[in-house]
């Protein structure tokens, strides 16, 4: 039977669930707080430059082509997708660089370089990381979280132990060139925890790196969000901006309106995309499933200190993506997740989509994002924002032998305060929820409330996890979910 469905946020999650709950023969309607779609995926332009406000790695290109193959269709339907060559760079101490390609040969040499048998350790490790993607993908990441019972398959059992060891171990028993081992710790952050708390079986996502490898949709991330508003108004979702939830309104336990800037509208069932930790606090605290203790006691993802900035040149000595290793991995992720506070020497990561997608800043100019990791919670001032900017800027041209303080024209910063006030992000972090051992899958937030009938949840605090790929299959577990009940 038809139902009205509400859907908080228009992030990826959202986006696709509306997709999935209108292709069932639903009436959908979508109501974003802010004026322009797609939450932290958002795009926003300036002076000819364009500019990602979030997401900006195109990893596991499999997953999208799963949700609009949903839909009979296909993402070149709605975007052209560019592989990266390189995929992405690395920078270390002194200016020295490896560089990712765009093939697993090109990479095992990179490795045979760095270390005596580098290709042949690299390939055992890629294998079972491989193993591991295909369960993940088959076997995990699309069920929805409910019980236990769902990681238990014929697969998985024969994986077990990799849930209590860790990649940082793995990486270190197998591997002893610095350089490296950071480099295949890098792509369990994109979990949102420290190598070091990341369990084994997510070596999966070495497999998305270098199996898969990096893409780019031409004209920006922005492009999948334009992609899947167009596919979900095709389907007939109906989509709000500048429309603010103010209440949840709950009646005999049952989701029944939303207040939305202040008017009251009824639907048969009520899903948030919304931050979970903001969207329970919608509620009348006696619906609330989770307490303040409960998510103070979780492991977040950071937050992020970002900086768009457009230079009047083309930079020297960057590739796409480009990460900043050149300082110590282990002492900025305490900074992170054991003491919580300002880094002093912090690893940064930039990205220049002008040098592979020139349609994205003006003709011999370059557009630049700067991202520097930090803890959720803390302090954020526009004097401590000038002065990362500063510590990373120096190092920047230092590591790429170039100046381009001097060169900029335009410069906006996003930091902890922007992104609780943009997307009543908890603590203002970045990513979501980490998936440490105890907080995956069946142990994260459920997608459907346990207090409140009709109320449900999707997105990066949920099953399965953060990252654009999890949410895109948040979005199809709560809709079946939805459907099922």
């Amino acid at each position: 039977m038809s139902k009205t469905i509400a859907v908080i946020g228009s992030g990826f999650s959202s986006l696709a669930a509306a997709c999935y709950l209108a292709k069932g023969g639903n009436s959908v309607e979508i109501f974003e707080k802010n004026n322009s779609l797609g939450g932290r995926a958002r795009r926003f332009k300036e002076e000819g430059f364009t500019f990602d406000m979030g997401p900006s790695w195109y990893w596991m290109p499999d997953v999208f082509e799963r949700f609009f193959a949903d839909f009979g269709k296909k993402p070149s339907d709605y975007y052209e997708l560019d592989k990266l060559d390189p995929g992405y760079q690395v920078v270390f101490e002194g200016g020295e660089t490896i560089e990712i390609g765009d093939s697993l040969d090109k990479i095992y040499k990179i490795f045979d370089r760095e270390e005596k048998n580098g290709a042949k350790k690299l390939k055992k490790f890629i294998d079972n990381a491989r193993k591991n993607y295909d369960i993940a993908i088959k076997d995990l990441v699309y069920k929805p979280g409910v019980s236990p019972l769902e990681l238990v398959t014929p697969k998985t059992v024969t994986k077990l132990g990799e849930f209590f060891s860790t990649v940082d171990k793995d990486v270190e028993k197998d591997f002893k060139n610095d350089k490296l081992k950071q480099i295949l710790k890098f792509p369990v952050l994109f979990l949102g925890a420290k190598p070091s708390e990341t369990p084994s079986f997510y070596s999966f996502m070495n497999y998305a790196d270098f199996g898969l490898g990096t893409w780019h949709p031409k004209g920006g991330f922005h492009e999948v969000i334009a992609g899947m508003v167009q596919l979900a108004e095709s389907l007939g979702v109906t989509i709000n901006t500048n429309s603010n939830i103010d209440k949840i309104i709950v009646e005999s336990n049952k989701a029944k309106a939303l207040k939305i800037n202040g008017e009251t509208k009824a639907f048969d069932v009520i899903l948030s995309g919304a931050d979970y930790h903001h969207t329970e606090t919608l509620l009348d605290e006696k619906h609330r499933q989770y307490s303040e203790k409960y998510w103070e006691k979780k492991v977040f993802a950071p937050s992020s200190l970002l900086f768009y900035i457009g230079f009047d040149k083309k930079l020297d000595n960057v590739k796409h993506h480009n990460l900043f290793f050149d300082v110590d991995f282990d002492t900025h992720a305490k900074d992170i997740y054991t003491t919580p506070k300002w880094p002093d020497e912090p690893l940064f990561y930039a990205n220049f989509t002008s040098k592979t997608d020139p349609g994205t800043a003006p003709e011999g100019k370059e557009n630049g994002f700067f991202l520097v990791p930090i803890a959720p919670g803390i302090e954020d001032t526009e004097e401590l924002r000038e002065t990362y900017f500063n510590k990373i800027m120096t190092r920047f041209e230092a590591l790429t032998n170039q100046s381009v303080k001097k060169n900029i024209i335009f410069k906006k910063s996003f930091c902890v305060n922007d992104f609780v006030k943009e997307y009543n992000s908890y603590k203002g972090n970045a990513y979501g929820m980490a998936n440490t051992l105890l907080q995956t899958a069946f142990l994260r937030p459920k997608l459907k409330s346990k207090k409140v009938d009709n109320l449900y949840f999707t997105g990066q605090l949920t099953v399965p996890g953060p990252g654009v790929p999890p949410a895109l299959i948040s979005g199809k577990l709560v809709s079946e979910l939805i459907e099922k009940n």
